[in-house]
């Protein structure tokens, strides 16, 4: 081990303590105190409830954690968009449970939470997956009406998806643990099975002192819409639990008698754990984003066996691309080679960069895994395409159009974990979220922008100082670094992983560890859902 190993794993273990440390802050969802009124109301919280109904000897992974991270201070804040998010298993069966967290403001739906129930749903509808929601919430946040209610990306969208989900064969089940109230109400009813607890469950359009107002009825919110109203004289829901525990363990039950799926066929053989060291990323890749490392070492402690079997190896050097495995699962691995190549013509390529040639080869192997039927791994840490007259000259757009157009046809399973850099067009042709990958991850190193920091600042410099220079305001060279930390400042904070995060742009921030598990169980889900179309370029720029 070299100092500069011993440096790298510092920093990026640092950056680990960093993400268990802002992970534990997420989980007290509300805080302490509102978790402990739920507990005297009877009730377990989101993450209990959750963690009670998945199967404890198999993975989970949690899907956007850091929702609404550092989003909405003015009302306080959404801790994880105020609902909780997992994909596991239930009785063995693989599905996504979406639980609202009513320690985060009574579990109202603020609009990073509409986006946030949006992607579960999209994620169990392309994986065909079962989907369990677990009630309680106060509906929409009032305050933010108008940035949820009426866009065809807002609230309404969770119950056009259940009906397509129903049409479509996925199973729903929903549990009322709380409040469903106005519009919210039809999310469990639109369910293939709905419950309600006793007492704490409630389902209406309109609460008691709605009814009062509008109409001029008394009437108290129990005999109005509880689980008694609603099991024995309504016929709304199915079944009544005595409590929380007695509702997942029906729901266990019920997921019990599912019959088996239809699978997709991806090829999988008995796992094996990679040869080379995985403690060993957090040495190889380094802490500062402009250095260069061989992102093949990083492959070779992903994949079983550390085995890579690389495609077009000599060519188009600045990408890597081949066949392995992962957790058993054949994976086809586009990854950004980091570290600076020379061509057979002799010629330097920049490490990170994507070239006419490395677009060329990674365009023709997601063909080629598209018609093995081979899910397709994306490893990001990309600074953009090449640019300059030489790279204009020999096609470039033309190239990238062309990955971009095969990114974007593809009919098999993708995946991305964002490494390091994410610049510009580059996130674009290395599968982006725009892109629909499955799953999209990111390790805390990563940073997502159109530029890195240091050339987004440069350039908004000039422009502050030329609309300065228009004032006839003069810029002292003091004046001028002040003015550029600040822009830098300011930017750095918009390319951080956590950020990226708190929008949805990516699925979660993980250990660099977890990646394995992470793909595995996005395979296995991906692995319910045949594919029911012919992979087609469509016109392409030959």
């Amino acid at each position: 081990m070299d100092i500069k190993f011993n440096k790298n794993e510092d920093h990026n273990k640092l950056l680990l303590s960093d993400l268990k440390r802002r992970l534990a802050q997420v989980k007290l969802g509300g805080g302490k105190a509102r978790i402990e009124k739920q507990h005297a109301q009877g009730k377990m919280t989101a993450r209990e409830r959750i963690d009670y109904l998945l199967d404890a000897d198999k993975d989970s992974i949690e899907i956007g954690a850091f929702v609404g991270d550092g989003m909405y201070e003015e009302h306080g804040g959404c801790p994880s968009g105020g609902v909780v998010i997992k994909m596991g298993y239930v009785s063995g069966k693989q599905c996504l449970v979406v639980a609202n967290d009513a320690t985060v403001k009574a579990g109202a739906w603020f609009p990073i939470t509409g986006k946030k129930n949006l992607r579960a749903q999209e994620i169990a509808m392309e994986n065909r997956l079962p989907i369990i929601y677990l009630v309680d919430s106060a509906g929409v946040y009032l305050p933010l009406q108008d940035e949820i209610f009426p866009d065809k990306e807002h609230f309404g969208r969770i119950f056009r998806n259940n009906a397509i989900m129903s049409s479509m064969g996925i199973t729903q089940i929903a549990a009322v643990m709380g409040s469903c109230v106005a519009g919210g109400a039809y999310l469990p009813i639109m369910s293939d099975e709905a419950l309600i607890v006793d007492k704490t469950g409630s389902i209406f359009l309109a609460g008691s002192y709605l009814v009062k107002a509008a109409i001029g009825e008394s009437i108290d919110n129990e005999t109005l819409g509880g689980a008694t109203t609603h099991c024995e004289i309504s016929g709304v829901t199915d079944y009544k639990a005595k409590d929380d525990a007695d509702a997942l363990n029906t729901i266990k039950n019920i997921m019990d008698k599912i019959g088996d799926f239809d699978k997709a066929g991806y090829n999988r053989k008995e796992a094996v754990k990679p040869k080379e060291n995985p403690d060993d990323i957090f040495g190889i890749l380094p802490g500062s984003r402009t250095d260069q490392y061989d992102m093949g070492e990083i492959i070779k402690r992903l994949v079983d066996n550390s085995e890579f079997e690389e495609y077009k190896e000599g060519y188009g050097k600045t990408i890597l691309t081949g066949y392995a495995r992962i957790d058993g699962w054949a994976v086809g691995i586009v990854a950004n080679q980091r570290k600076v190549v020379k061509t057979k013509k002799g010629e330097m390529q920049f490490g990170g960069v994507i070239y006419s040639d490395s677009a060329d080869k990674a365009t023709r192997f997601i063909a080629n895994c598209n018609q093995k039927k081979i899910p397709l791994v994306f490893l990001q840490d990309v600074t953009g395409f090449m640019v300059g007259s030489k790279s204009e000259h020999g096609g470039i757009i033309k190239d990238g159009a062309k990955m971009v157009n095969a990114v974007s046809n593809s009919v098999v399973p993708k995946f991305t974990i964002v490494i390091g850099n994410s610049y510009g067009a580059g996130n674009y042709a290395m599968c982006g979220k725009a892109y629909d990958p499955r799953l999209i991850v990111a390790w805390p190193s990563a940073e997502l922008a159109v530029m890195g920091g240091n050339s987004a600042a440069k350039v908004l410099l000039q422009i502050e100082k030329a609309s300065l220079k228009k004032k006839g305001e003069t810029i002292t060279e003091k004046k001028e670094a002040e003015l550029f930390n600040k822009i830098k400042s300011r930017y750095d904070n918009q390319v951080s992983p956590y950020y990226a995060a708190s929008r949805l742009w990516t699925d979660a921030v993980i250990n660099p560890l977890d990646t394995r598990k992470w793909i595995s169980m996005g395979i296995e889900a991906a692995n319910h859902a045949p594919i029911e179309k012919e992979f087609n370029l469509g016109v392409i720029q030959v």
